[in-house]
Order: C-alpha cells, then structure tokens, then sequence
C-alpha cells in the first residue's frame, strides 16, 4: 500500500505532493513500480497535528482519487470522516483506511455496512493527535491494545459491518511509544489471534529514527524495508510505505524463500 500523502504537513513528506499535478505524477511513479493500492489521505495524523476543515479535506482527495480511478489503480482513502470516505468510494475508491476505527465518527461505520464491497481497515486508536502522546499509557500493553481492537471489531460489525470487509492495523505510533512499536512488531501473533487481515504501518516511523542515530524521514527507508521482509514472513495482509520499490523486492525475497526446491 503506497502512501499518498496531499497534505503540507505530514512528518514524512508533507508538502511533496500536495498539488494535483504532484500528487498524479508521484502516484503513476508508485504504478510504475508496482503498487497494489494506493492510500490516499488530505489529513495528517502525525503527533500533534490539528484537524483540518471537512471541504478542506474533500478539495484535497477526491480530484485525485476521479483521476487515480481513470488509471486504473486500486484506491484506499485515508480518513476519519464518514462524508469523505462516501465522497471517496462515489469517486472510485475501494478501501476506507480509517485510523479512528470509527471512533472518530459515528457514522463511518453505518455507511462501510451499506457497501459490502468495500474494504474497511480499523486501526487501534485512543485519540486525535493532539492528545495521543499522553495516551500512550499502558498495564499490559499487548493485552489491552489486543482487547481494545476486539472491542471495536465487535462494536463494528454490531452496526452491520461483515467481518469479511474488516482488515485491523495494530496503530504503530498512535498512542505508543517507541519500546510498545517494537513489542507489537515482536508479538504480533497475538494480534493475529483476532483472526482478521493485518496491515502495518512502520514506514519512516519516529521510533525507527530514534533506532537509527536520529536520522531524519527519508533516511528511514532502509530500516522500513527491513521491517517489511520481516512483517512480510509473518505474513500480514500489507505494508503502508512511502516508497514501493524496495518493499516490493522485500517481498519478492520473502515469498521466494518460502518456495521449497
């Protein structure tokens, strides 16, 4: 899942693509390289971002998302708001990637349930980003974040959701600090026992800068692959990164290794 970011803002490379032509040139460079879906998101969530105004974010996605569908490409929307997400699938898109897990709208998951055919992924959430770092409070940290997807999963599909369209995403960074990212990527077997599909988002991640000396976003990329051949031999669902290349080689590699002969 490649990131398309059309905001001035985000930590990775807010700004890069935030006009149509940017953001059209950067996706057929991902198409190019073989990206199976394209996320698109008008709306950072990096810690302690603000939240933008509705028509704010439609102006930003949607254009992109009508031009992305006449390539063809296969679209995830990237957002916590219910009207955005049914402007988004009317304009082309098949994935709702919503890090709230529909907490951040009661009417996000009313409307996945009245389109069976779209993918609905849930992340584990505890607050918008300007409160999340004091959220990141936990007892047993693979227990709760564990028990609280659960609960949304459960909540979710109570509000007529099919379990077929949900995929959970752990929330790597979203009310965690850099010791609970790496305890989650170590144990993901438990997440694994809710029994759905997982995404992982890791690429350029603050706790892999913190890793690496301090180095900045697009100095991450390196340790980014290697979290996707190693997530990869778990064998979640996909990876969310900025760049596509050389996951996609990671990949290639892990599914290769597993072939016997």
């Amino acid at each position: 899942m490649g990131i398309l970011n059309i905001t001035p803002d985000s930590f990775a490379d807010g700004g890069r693509h935030f006009d149509f032509k940017s953001a059209i040139s950067r996706a057929e460079e991902m198409i190019s390289e073989g990206v199976d879906i394209i996320d698109v998101g008008g709306e950072s969530t990096r810690p302690e971002a603000k939240r933008i105004e509705e028509e704010d974010e439609l102006a930003r996605v949607i254009p992109v998302i009508r031009e992305l569908a006449t390539l063809g490409a296969t679209i995830s929307v990237d957002t916590m708001r219910a009207s955005v997400a049914e402007a988004a699938i009317k304009a082309g898109a098949t994935y709702v990637n919503d890090v709230s897990g529909g907490l951040a709208d009661n009417k996000m998951a009313p409307l996945i349930a009245r389109h069976p055919s779209i993918q609905y992924i849930a992340m584990h959430w505890r607050g918008h980003s300007e409160k999340m770092a004091q959220l990141a409070n936990y007892q047993d940290l693979l227990r709760e974040v564990r028990g609280e997807l659960a609960e949304r999963v459960e909540n979710l599909t109570l509000e007529g959701i099919d379990p077929e369209q949900i995929i959970i995403d752990p929330g790597l960074g979203f009310a965690k600090d850099p010791h609970h990212n790496w305890t989650l990527l170590q144990n993901l077997e438990r997440i694994a026992l809710l029994g759905f599909p997982i995404l992982i988002g890791a690429s350029r991640k603050k706790f892999l800068g913190e890793l690496l000396d301090g180095a900045k976003a697009d100095d991450r990329d390196f340790a980014s692959a290697a979290i996707t051949t190693l997530v990869a031999n778990f064998g979640v669902w996909a990876v969310r990164t900025h760049s596509v290349k050389p996951h996609k080689d990671a990949i290639k590699v892990v599914e290769r290794m597993k072939l016997k002969g």
